[in-house]
């Protein structure tokens, strides 16, 4: 039985991608992998970084799962230029990831493989106001409606119930219907995943879950939707306050917090596990995964950067 290989779009050139790349690839990897990159670029930095396993070139078009080479790394080239200006190089990088994206998307369509890896992008150049995060883009383009970004740990994971939204906007976007498809999303990736039902622990939205303003969220949207959905059988608690949700006692009651706003959770997880966790992208019918980092450009060339994250991204997708 032939693994299926995993998808990696080092995205961002200009990242530390493949000095964690090439750290991370210490630990051995049984699935293929298949880098969708510009050749020469990992060329220049195999060589900066003293990685000396051999590559093989192959065609998205003619791509065959059993002549790939699990010794080797895969390689779809994509041409990517520099650019001489900086609004060159921010052009040039945007149609190179579009590129990458389209062959790796091919390559789900034709079911080659179910399993993503994208590096780190800078969000800013690439996505146009349409779209709030890379997890928002991949799911558009499947036609996915029902997603959630999960920022996960074995020991606890976090939702955003909302993502990359400005502060001002996000009372507007709370409602019993996100909650409950959030509520849905997390018990059913954890059952298909790691076939247990995960205790869920819900944050409220105002300070305490307390408002001086005569509509609290907390006590007329979250609350109810946590009352009912318990009674269809998902393992669901709160809201709770999201400044003590995360002290130690409390926390360790459950396996998820779903926040309401994206720092409300990731603030605490990244204080509590730094580079150990992982984006995954509930919903989908493929699995999308991501180091939870940035192309963090000022310490490129510096070899100090932290593999933590994309190693556990890549042993995730190989035991699934």
């Amino acid at each position: 039985m032939h693994l299926k290989p995993i998808v990696i779009l080092p995205g961002q050139p200009n990242s530390i991608f493949f000095e964690i790349f090439f750290k991370s690839l210490q630990k051995k990897i049984k699935s293929p992998i298949i880098l969708v990159c510009c050749l020469k670029l990992f060329i220049v930095q195999a060589k900066k970084y003293k990685f000396n396993s051999t590559y093989n070139l192959i065609s998205s078009d003619t791509i065959n799962i059993i002549n790939l080479k699990n010794r080797s790394i895969n390689i779809i080239d994509i041409r990517y230029k520099k650019g001489n200006t900086n609004q060159a190089q921010i052009r040039n990088s945007r149609a190179y990831l579009e590129k990458c994206f389209k062959v790796a998307f091919v390559l789900l369509k034709k079911k080659v493989t179910y399993k993503l890896l994208n590096g780190p992008i800078n969000k800013k150049n690439f996505l146009t106001k349409r779209y709030l995060g890379i997890t928002e883009y991949i799911s558009d383009y499947f036609n996915t409606k029902k997603f959630g970004m999960l920022i996960y740990n074995k020991k606890l994971s976090v939702c955003p119930l909302t993502t990359h939204l400005p502060v001002k906007l996000i009372s507007k976007k709370i409602s019993k219907k996100l909650i409950r498809e959030k509520l849905i999303l997390i018990n059913n990736f954890y059952l298909d995943i790691f076939k247990f039902t995960p205790k869920i622990g819900v944050t409220g939205l105002n300070p305490h879950c307390e408002s001086i303003l005569e509509f609290n969220e907390d006590k007329k949207i979250i609350a109810p939707v946590i009352k009912s959905m318990k009674k269809k059988g998902i393992s669901c608690y709160g809201p709770y306050s999201a400044d003590t949700i995360f002290l130690k006692q409390n926390r360790k009651k459950f396996d998820v917090i779903l926040g309401m706003y994206h720092d409300q959770v990731l603030a605490p997880l990244k204080t509590l596990f730094e580079y150990d966790a992982i984006n995954i992208t509930m919903g989908l019918s493929f699995l999308r995964v991501s180091p939870d980092h940035g192309p963090n450009e000022r310490m490129i060339n510096k070899n100090l950067s932290n593999p933590t994250s994309l190693s556990r991204a890549l042993e995730f997708l190989d035991q699934n």
